[in-house]
Protein backbone atom coordinates (compact mmCIF):
# COMPACT_ATOMS: atom_id res chain seq x y z
CA UNK A 1 0.00 0.00 0.00
CA UNK A 2 0.96 3.18 -0.73
CA UNK A 3 1.84 5.55 2.36
CA UNK A 4 -1.20 7.98 1.71
CA UNK A 5 -3.27 5.43 1.12
CA UNK A 6 -2.64 4.01 4.36
CA UNK A 7 -2.64 7.22 6.26
CA UNK A 8 -6.02 8.83 4.21
CA UNK A 9 -7.76 5.43 4.53
CA UNK A 10 -6.52 4.21 8.06
CA UNK A 11 -9.52 4.28 10.81
CA UNK A 12 -10.61 3.66 14.37
CA UNK A 13 -12.09 -0.13 13.76
CA UNK A 14 -14.53 -0.88 16.79
CA UNK A 15 -15.43 -3.88 15.03
CA UNK A 16 -13.70 -7.05 14.28
CA UNK A 17 -14.29 -10.72 13.04
CA UNK A 18 -13.93 -14.05 14.42
CA UNK A 19 -10.60 -14.42 11.89
CA UNK A 20 -7.28 -14.90 13.93
CA UNK A 21 -4.22 -12.98 12.80
CA UNK A 22 -1.29 -14.74 11.17
CA UNK A 23 1.61 -14.81 13.07
CA UNK A 24 3.79 -13.46 10.00
CA UNK A 25 1.58 -10.45 10.37
CA UNK A 26 1.88 -10.04 14.40
CA UNK A 27 5.83 -10.18 13.47
CA UNK A 28 5.63 -7.67 11.17
CA UNK A 29 3.79 -5.43 13.21
CA UNK A 30 6.05 -6.17 15.90
CA UNK A 31 9.37 -5.42 14.12
CA UNK A 32 7.43 -1.94 12.80
CA UNK A 33 7.26 -0.76 16.29
CA UNK A 34 10.63 -2.47 17.01
CA UNK A 35 12.39 -0.09 14.38
CA UNK A 36 10.54 3.54 15.55
CA UNK A 37 12.79 6.19 16.87
CA UNK A 38 12.55 6.85 20.44
CA UNK A 39 14.77 9.29 22.05
CA UNK A 40 18.59 9.02 22.50
CA UNK A 41 17.87 5.35 21.36
CA UNK A 42 16.80 4.35 24.71
CA UNK A 43 14.06 1.89 23.32
CA UNK A 44 11.68 2.20 26.62
CA UNK A 45 8.37 0.58 25.21
CA UNK A 46 7.35 -2.73 26.56
CA UNK A 47 5.15 -4.80 24.45
CA UNK A 48 2.46 -7.50 25.79
CA UNK A 49 0.74 -9.58 23.27
CA UNK A 50 -2.38 -10.53 24.55
CA UNK A 51 -4.24 -13.56 22.86
CA UNK A 52 -5.91 -16.46 23.48
CA UNK A 53 -8.97 -18.04 25.64
CA UNK A 54 -8.13 -17.32 29.58
CA UNK A 55 -5.74 -14.09 28.50
CA UNK A 56 -8.67 -12.53 26.60
CA UNK A 57 -11.09 -13.54 29.16
CA UNK A 58 -8.70 -11.89 31.93
CA UNK A 59 -8.42 -8.83 28.96
CA UNK A 60 -12.41 -8.22 29.03
CA UNK A 61 -12.53 -7.55 33.08
CA UNK A 62 -9.83 -4.88 32.64
CA UNK A 63 -11.44 -2.80 29.67
CA UNK A 64 -14.80 -2.57 28.23
CA UNK A 65 -13.26 -1.41 24.83
CA UNK A 66 -12.11 -4.47 23.98
CA UNK A 67 -13.94 -4.95 20.75
CA UNK A 68 -13.92 -8.77 20.40
CA UNK A 69 -10.45 -8.59 18.83
CA UNK A 70 -8.76 -11.71 18.78
CA UNK A 71 -5.44 -9.88 19.43
CA UNK A 72 -4.93 -7.06 21.51
CA UNK A 73 -0.93 -5.21 22.36
CA UNK A 74 0.03 -3.75 26.01
CA UNK A 75 1.40 -0.91 25.37
CA UNK A 76 4.11 0.24 28.07
CA UNK A 77 7.53 2.27 29.07
CA UNK A 78 9.77 1.09 31.13
CA UNK A 79 10.16 4.31 33.64
CA UNK A 80 13.62 2.90 35.10
CA UNK A 81 14.99 3.35 31.58
CA UNK A 82 12.86 6.67 30.56
CA UNK A 83 14.12 8.43 33.64
CA UNK A 84 17.36 8.16 32.66
CA UNK A 85 16.43 9.68 29.44
CA UNK A 86 16.48 13.37 29.87
CA UNK A 87 17.94 16.22 27.90
CA UNK A 88 18.49 19.35 28.56
CA UNK A 89 14.93 20.31 29.37
CA UNK A 90 14.58 17.31 31.73
CA UNK A 91 11.59 16.07 30.19
CA UNK A 92 10.86 12.32 30.34
CA UNK A 93 10.79 10.64 26.80
CA UNK A 94 9.02 7.21 27.66
CA UNK A 95 5.15 8.18 26.61
CA UNK A 96 6.37 9.69 23.92
CA UNK A 97 8.59 7.26 22.46
CA UNK A 98 5.75 4.43 23.02
CA UNK A 99 3.17 6.50 21.83
CA UNK A 100 5.84 6.85 18.23
CA UNK A 101 5.96 3.37 18.77
CA UNK A 102 1.77 2.06 18.81
CA UNK A 103 1.77 4.98 15.76
CA UNK A 104 4.16 2.58 13.96
CA UNK A 105 2.41 -0.56 14.89
CA UNK A 106 -0.91 0.57 13.88
CA UNK A 107 0.23 2.38 10.16
CA UNK A 108 1.94 -1.33 10.03
CA UNK A 109 -1.34 -3.34 10.78
CA UNK A 110 -3.62 -1.90 8.57
CA UNK A 111 -0.79 -1.76 5.60
CA UNK A 112 -1.39 -5.83 6.31
CA UNK A 113 -5.11 -5.45 5.88
CA UNK A 114 -5.51 -5.56 9.92
CA UNK A 115 -7.74 -2.73 11.80
CA UNK A 116 -6.72 -1.40 15.12
CA UNK A 117 -7.92 1.55 17.44
CA UNK A 118 -5.73 3.07 20.24
CA UNK A 119 -7.91 2.33 23.34
CA UNK A 120 -7.29 4.18 26.60
CA UNK A 121 -9.85 3.01 28.76
CA UNK A 122 -8.88 0.30 31.24
CA UNK A 123 -8.43 -0.50 34.82
CA UNK A 124 -4.59 -0.20 34.80
CA UNK A 125 -4.19 -2.00 37.87
CA UNK A 126 -6.37 -5.01 37.09
CA UNK A 127 -4.45 -5.03 34.04
CA UNK A 128 -1.10 -4.81 36.06
CA UNK A 129 -2.59 -7.83 38.18
CA UNK A 130 -3.78 -9.77 35.60
CA UNK A 131 -0.85 -10.06 33.18
CA UNK A 132 2.06 -9.35 35.92
CA UNK A 133 2.81 -6.35 34.74
CA UNK A 134 6.17 -4.65 36.69
CA UNK A 135 5.41 -1.34 39.05
CA UNK A 136 8.11 0.54 37.30
CA UNK A 137 6.48 -0.04 33.49
CA UNK A 138 3.68 2.31 32.92
CA UNK A 139 1.01 1.45 30.71
CA UNK A 140 0.55 3.49 27.87
CA UNK A 141 -2.89 1.86 26.20
CA UNK A 142 -4.03 -1.12 24.89
CA UNK A 143 -4.24 -2.40 20.54
CA UNK A 144 -7.03 -4.08 19.88
CA UNK A 145 -5.96 -5.81 16.61
CA UNK A 146 -7.70 -8.07 13.77
CA UNK A 147 -9.33 -8.11 10.40
CA UNK A 148 -12.39 -5.76 10.50
CA UNK A 149 -15.85 -7.24 10.58
CA UNK A 150 -17.66 -6.57 7.29
CA UNK A 151 -19.70 -4.30 8.86
CA UNK A 152 -17.24 -2.30 10.37
CA UNK A 153 -16.75 1.67 9.27
CA UNK A 154 -15.07 4.36 10.44
CA UNK A 155 -17.21 6.95 12.95
CA UNK A 156 -19.18 9.59 11.57
CA UNK A 157 -16.52 11.84 12.90
CA UNK A 158 -13.92 10.15 11.31
CA UNK A 159 -13.31 12.85 8.62
CA UNK A 160 -14.39 15.65 10.14
CA UNK A 161 -10.82 17.60 10.28
CA UNK A 162 -10.12 21.02 11.03
CA UNK A 163 -8.50 23.06 8.16
CA UNK A 164 -4.39 23.37 8.43
CA UNK A 165 -5.41 27.24 8.96
CA UNK A 166 -6.31 25.89 12.18
CA UNK A 167 -4.00 23.73 13.69
CA UNK A 168 -0.77 25.06 11.68
CA UNK A 169 1.01 28.53 12.70
CA UNK A 170 4.18 30.11 10.81
CA UNK A 171 6.50 32.65 11.98
CA UNK A 172 9.19 34.01 10.32
CA UNK A 173 12.13 35.52 11.80
CA UNK A 174 13.72 38.29 10.08
CA UNK A 175 17.48 38.85 11.28
CA UNK A 176 17.90 42.73 11.67
CA UNK A 177 21.04 44.46 9.87
CA UNK A 178 23.15 47.13 11.64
Amino acid sequence: MDYNDIIYTRYSVRKFSDRPVEKNKLNKILEAGRIAPTAGNRQPQRIVVIQGGDAFEKMKLCTPCHFNAPLLLLVCYDQSVENNNHYGDKRPYGQVDASIVLTHMMLEAHNLGLGTVWVGLFNPDLLRENFNIPAHYEILSLMPIGYPAPEAEPSSMHNQKFDLTHTVFYRSFKKEIN
